[in-house]
């Protein structure tokens, strides 16, 4: 038993150094492939070097920039909570603005050039008439804000001289007056109307009728005194057969 189990590890070990011999020749095979290989196309080599680090450059760079990506994210969030805030603030502080604009003036044809309907109110002058002239701004806010005048004049001040504006009204003409002047090509249709005073009718073609309508200066209504409408209730108490003023008669009379 012990010259058999002696045999069999014998010939493992043999067949262990023979497949070990055959390992290091196939080893040695490989390396001897790879060495060819290089030396048949070294460019290749050295291109497939340059490729392998510049994609190495370009993961680091990916990872750099999903970072600041992310980064960027979390920023972009906090700006955004921010601008809430501060939109509701103003919304809570400034509901709307509105502006009113001066009555124009009452013009008629008899009422000659330069005329003023305004009246000089008792401590008045005439600045604070020009003053009620121009255009207010008003703002509305809540009665825990802080009114800010100068902030809100410098934005409707802003707003009234900014350059898209003017030009937008501009624009807006042009298209209008150049659709009028189609209109007006048109057969069959009237000329419009050329007024030299927007707030007058003094050149509207109804001219002769509107002077032509005369309003009486003062309306009259006939007035009855207390006394006479008693007198007259007990005159036809006392005789109901008398005859009413006007030629009537009382109902179940003649």
């Amino acid at each position: 038993m012990v010259v058999d189990e002696h045999e069999e590890l014998h010939e493992a070990t043999q067949r262990e150094a023979k497949l070990q011999r055959q390992i290091d020749d196939l080893q040695g095979q490989v390396t001897g492939l790879h060495r060819s290989r290089e030396e048949a196309n070294p460019e290749l080599s050295s291109e497939f070097q340059i490729l392998k680090e510049k994609l190495n450059d370009h993961s680091k760079q990916l990872e750099q920039s999903a970072d600041k990506l992310s980064q960027l994210e979390s920023e972009n969030l906090t700006l955004r909570d921010e601008n809430q805030s501060l939109n509701a603030a103003s919304n809570k502080k400034r509901r709307f603005r509105t502006q009113v604009l001066h009555m124009p003036t009452l013009e008629t044809p008899n009422s000659g050039t330069g005329a003023n309907l305004l009246t000089t109110a008792p401590g008045g002058d005439a600045s604070t008439r020009e003053k009620a002239k121009d255009a207010q701004t008003y703002d509305v806010e809540d009665s825990d804000s802080e009114p800010e005048p100068d902030k809100e004049a410098s934005d409707g001040a802003a707003w009234e001289e900014s350059p898209m504006i003017s030009h937008l009204h501009q624009m807006f003409s042009d298209r209008l007056d150049a659709m009028q002047s189609m209109v007006e090509k048109l057969p069959g249709v009237a000329p419009p109307i050329r007024k030299s005073n927007p707030d007058s009718y003094a050149d509207t073609p109804f001219t002769d009728e509107i002077t032509l309508i005369e309003m009486p200066r003062k309306f009259s209504f006939p007035s009855i005194k207390a006394g006479g409408l008693r007198r007259r209730r007990r005159r036809n108490v006392d005789d109901p057969l008398s005859p009413v003023p006007g030629g009537q008669h009382p109902p179940g009379g003649p």
